[in-house]
């Protein structure tokens, strides 16, 4: 290995990365053209490179090389690795605050159906619990109903004392519920469809028991305050599923396995959004929602404010960026 000539041939990129990387260090990334972020990125592995054959021939290098080499290596990375760690966060505030609202605008339709579903449900056990009182032993535990027509109570007083307990649990249920409902899709959405009349069928039948005995109004204001945030996580993600469904039904001008793809990754980008309304909503249920110390209206009032707010979020439109 002839030092003097490798050091000669190599030295004007390490001289190039240094001065990339002090400008970046002065001014930030964004003082570099998308040319010269790619040249650092270029750059940065072929001074990796110079860095291990100076190690292997340390002793006719010198330590003076290998130490720069080191040193330029180590800002490059810190660079080059950071700056990809803050795009991911920057990607990330994005996406929740734009990227979510356009997801969920693109796919309403879809949303709108499994929406329509789980009401039918409810429809459907409303209808019938009022004129047949055993309909409702098919659909809602017995404990529930001996609860509330022999004792005349709810039963929400159960969380009391053991909140994070029931937090946790409700997370839990509710996260996997909301999976199943997506991963239906997969089942040509039957799974899906299924899971979002029974939750209906479950709702409608609770409501109408609770109405029958007088205590509709505690009941709906136990499950207004995060059922504003549960239920549409729920609708969304069954919206998820039927959007697999259609990838696989009807692809449409692409192929089945493209249009899979592509509908798949809007679901996907939907559960993104549906995780952390479940952790809120988890977090209400088992702290707010059942407390008795705070009043029904207000609870009442609660639920609408965080309903409406969520729908205010989903409208969100992306400013039109000027040329």
């Amino acid at each position: 290995m002839n030092v003097k000539r490798w050091i000669a041939r190599r030295e004007p990129n390490w001289k190039r990365l240094d001065e990339l990387l002090t400008r970046i260090e002065r001014r930030g990334l964004r003082s570099l053209s998308t040319e010269e972020i790619k040249s650092l990125a270029s750059l940065y592995r072929s001074v990796s490179a110079d860095l291990a054959r100076a190690r292997t021939n340390q002793t006719l290098v010198g330590n003076t090389i290998v130490q720069d080499l080191q040193r330029l290596t180590s800002r490059s990375y810190s660079q080059v690795y950071q700056g990809s760690r803050k795009q991911e966060w920057k990607n990330a505030i994005d996406f929740y605050q734009w990227g979510l609202p356009e997801v969920v605008q693109q796919t309403f339709l879809h949303t709108a159906i499994a929406t329509g579903l789980f009401f039918l449900g409810g429809l459907i056990a409303w209808w019938f619990s009022w004129r047949d009182p055993q309909f409702l032993e098919l659909i809602v535990p017995e404990h529930l109903i001996r609860m509330v027509r022999d004792e005349g109570k709810l039963w929400m007083g159960s969380i009391l004392g053991s909140e994070p307990k029931a937090a946790s649990q409700i997370m839990t249920n509710n996260l996997g519920v909301t999976f199943q409902a997506a991963a239906g899709g997969m089942t040509i959405g039957i799974y899906t469809m299924f899971l979002l009349l029974m939750n209906g069928l479950l709702i409608g039948g609770v409501g109408t028991l609770v109405a029958q005995n007088n205590l509709a109004f505690p009941f709906w204001a136990f499950v207004f305050p995060h059922g504003s945030l549960e239920l549409p996580a729920i609708f969304l993600s069954g919206g998820a599923g039927l959007l697999i469904a259609h990838g696989v039904l009807f692809p449409g001008q692409y192929r089945r396995i493209d249009a899979m793809k592509v509908y798949s990754l809007q679901a996907a980008q939907l559960m993104f959004g549906v995780i952390p309304m479940l952790v809120v909503a988890g977090v209400i249920e088992g702290f707010f929602s059942p407390s008795p110390l705070v009043p029904d209206p207000l609870k009442y009032l609660v639920g609408i404010g965080l309903f409406i707010a969520l729908v205010q979020y989903c409208s969100r439109k992306r400013p039109t960026q000027s040329v």
